[in-house]
């Protein structure tokens, strides 16, 4: 329960996201690492003031300015646990916020999916490197949670191809078939070749809404962050689909923001339950006893839920092919 006082911050907790915005996008926190930093016009002393009031850098007392140890792994391009693509998606779908109360009065999203899924070329290669990084900094701690693979992996919404590279990277005998629409698949060859790894991804164009794969042909299918913009009539779908891609006793493997029973925590996810529905036609985020349901319904038995380490709250579910 909020105080008076939380209340105030909360309306205005705005400001302190479009200060990291602008700070990425006018590459404040690379600057600063550099020493490169012109703080003289008054603009820049402003910004990187509310980022030192944020936490995001510190003030000598000379007037330096400094990155955190947070910052720095994470704000600066290349950084350890560079999060600046993926924090430019938040930048993106920003305005769309703002629609929210449109939202609720009409239960349309405030922005169309078909822009960033192909219609518009500037903002689907946006899309597709924020969910690079985004990915990558996920997967680093999800698959070695998958345990050792080997065979061929079925990546379902697989976008960019970043979790099909780290897979492979670490189980040398995988390879790996990625399912996206042609515009992002087409982005994850890019991501792919870079890797090297073009001999054992295949990054194939289509629609995990409607696909029909090769029958028992796959020892694991991954889904990992997509269902979240699905109604459970598709989820359900989708899975039963994917049995049938699997081999006896294949694993499949569900990768997702999702809350408790309730719909109410963890609470980052219950807000990004609005951001889905704010950008597609059927986004919420699902209970991880729900997932668990579909799973039963579509022929699997789930494992118990694993949960990802921070910074983002994503739950794993295992389920295996009966």
């Amino acid at each position: 329960m909020k105080t008076i006082e939380e209340i105030v911050e909360l309306a205005s907790a705005y400001y302190g996201s479009a200060v990291l915005f602008a700070a990425i996008d006018t590459d404040l926190f690379a600057k600063v690492e550099r020493g490169e930093l012109d703080a003289t016009p008054r603009q820049v002393r402003l910004l990187a003031d509310a980022c030192v009031a944020e936490g995001l850098l510190e003030k000598t007392p000379d007037g330096a300015y400094r990155n955190t140890p947070a910052s720095r792994a994470a704000l600066v391009p290349g950084g350890s646990a560079d999060l600046t693509k993926a924090i430019r998606y938040n930048r993106d779908v920003y305005p769309a916020w703002g629609r929210l109360a449109d939202f609720v009065r009409t239960g349309r999203p405030a922005e169309r999916p078909e822009t960033h899924l192909g219609e518009d070329a500037g903002r689907t290669k946006a899309f597709a490197a924020a969910m690079f990084g985004r990915a990558m900094g996920i997967g680093r701690s999800v698959v070695p949670m998958l345990g050792a693979l080997e065979g061929r992996v079925l990546d379902l919404a697989g976008g960019p191809a970043a979790y099909a590279i780290l897979m492979c990277q670490a189980n040398k005998a995988l390879s790996c078939v990625t399912i996206d629409l042609p515009a992002i698949s087409d982005e994850a060859k890019g991501y792919v070749a870079h890797f090297g790894l073009s001999d054992r991804i295949e990054c194939r164009h289509g629609n995990y809404h409607a696909d029909e794969y090769e029958p028992d042909a796959y020892d694991a299918v991954t889904i990992f962050g997509a269902l979240h913009q699905e109604s459970p009539e598709q989820i359900l779908d989708i899975l039963r689909r994917a049995r049938r891609a699997l081999k006896r006793g294949g694993r499949l493997f569900v990768l997702d923001m999702m809350t408790d029973s309730s719909h109410t925590a963890p609470k980052f996810s219950a807000l990004f339950a609005l951001n889905m529905a704010l950008t597609t036609a059927n986004g919420w985020v699902f209970s991880d006893e729900e997932l668990k349901g579909w799973m039963r319904e579509a022929g699997f038995s789930p494992s118990e839920t694993q949960t990802v380490p921070p910074p983002m709250p994503h739950w794993l579910v295992c389920a295996t092919k009966q």
